[in-house]
């Protein structure tokens, strides 16, 4: 389904662009704000000492948990998975969760099936946590500690401001509980980082999505967790079909696919994994791909909050193609804030 038609004669900024905006402002005072409490989490997660670590989510949240997972891994060597609900509430299975950390990420923290996954996973054994918008929501009352997301309400369908500070979370939860200095320096630097893309040159331009229905988004490593967030924008705000895979990933077989000059958006961040994207990139680039290039605007960012300043930027860019292409990106098409599943 089409998104709602927006009225381009109308000089009124859309919610979706007000609200990407406002992320690097709202995240200033999110670090500032849970500083102290985050520091309490991380000393209560170091005495737990958790083997592994369960991720749930749906859509935007789950893809926030792919960063998670990259993370969390990379700085805490701790295996990070995402929890499938359904095993909870379809298939009625709980699984054995001693000696797990469980972090619920939810907007709103009302969504039915992420409640019972969140109740099950407790009652399982895991030590649970929720970065949560709505500290009234009756997540909060079923987890073990609550991190705010503190970014206000989000009133377009579409995240931006909540999912960024979803993120921000994520880094400053691990960058003290792995008392690593130097990334909670870079942590305190994301609102700078975030407001420098925001005054960036655009990178997606109406003319490269113009009549397009399908295209990829490759990215490596984080870069890759933020192509998923990014194939659902232009899915929803957009209304094109967009498939996220590793740069590694789409070599092994979905690579056929740029014979028929299929349209490719590069996501690249400047961290450990660029060289060898950069070789597939120009591999897809050599096969005939049509590519865009999405990168992180600001150079000498630390590698782990990059990722950030490539998606604030995408944001403001898509946003302005869909109202471009005759869509309302606030009211996509059979969607709603909350979205109810089993």
């Amino acid at each position: 389904m089409q998104s709602q038609e927006i009225n381009l004669s109308s000089p009124q900024q859309s919610l979706m662009a007000k609200e990407a905006r406002e992320a690097s402002s709202r995240i200033a005072e999110q670090l500032e704000k849970n500083r102290t409490l985050i520091e309490k989490l991380a000393e209560q997660i170091s005495v737990q000492n958790p083997h592994s670590v369960m991720i749930v989510g749906r859509g935007s949240s789950d893809h926030a948990g792919v960063f998670a997972k990259y993370l969390i891994e990379i700085e805490a060597g701790i295996p990070t998975y995402a929890a499938a609900p359904s095993v909870t509430t379809i298939y009625n299975r709980s699984l054995n969760l001693q000696g797990t950390l469980a972090i619920v990420i939810s907007q709103s923290g009302r969504s039915p099936d992420i409640l019972e996954q969140a109740r099950q996973t407790k009652a399982s054994g895991a030590y649970c946590i929720a970065l949560l918008n709505d500290e009234t929501a009756p997540l909060a009352d079923i987890v073990d500690f609550v991190i705010p997301l503190s970014v206000g309400k989000e009133k377009s369908v579409a995240a931006t401001k909540s999912y960024l500070a979803t993120l921000s979370a994520i880094l400053q939860l691990v960058a003290y509980w792995q008392k690593n200095d130097e990334l909670i320096s870079a942590v305190n630097g994301i609102p700078d980082a975030l407001q420098k893309a925001v005054e960036g040159e655009a990178q997606l331009t109406f003319e490269y999505l113009d009549q397009v229905k399908n295209l990829v988004v490759l990215g490596r490593g984080l870069g890759y967790a933020v192509s998923k967030e990014i194939a659902l924008k232009l899915k929803e705000v957009c209304a094109i079909h967009a498939e996220a895979f590793s740069s590694a990933e789409f070599l092994h077989g979905p690579v056929t696919l740029v014979e028929d000059s299929l349209k490719v958006i590069d996501v690249k961040v400047e961290d450990e994994s660029s060289a060898v994207h950069d070789e597939q990139i120009a591999e897809i680039k050599n096969r005939g791909g049509n590519l865009a290039h999405l990168h992180q605007v600001t150079q000498g960012l630390h590698p782990r909050i990059a990722p950030l300043a490539v998606l604030q930027r995408f944001y403001l860019d898509i946003e302005k193609i869909a109202v471009e292409r005759g869509l309302n990106p606030d009211q996509p098409g059979g969607l709603k804030k909350i979205t109810e599943t089993l």
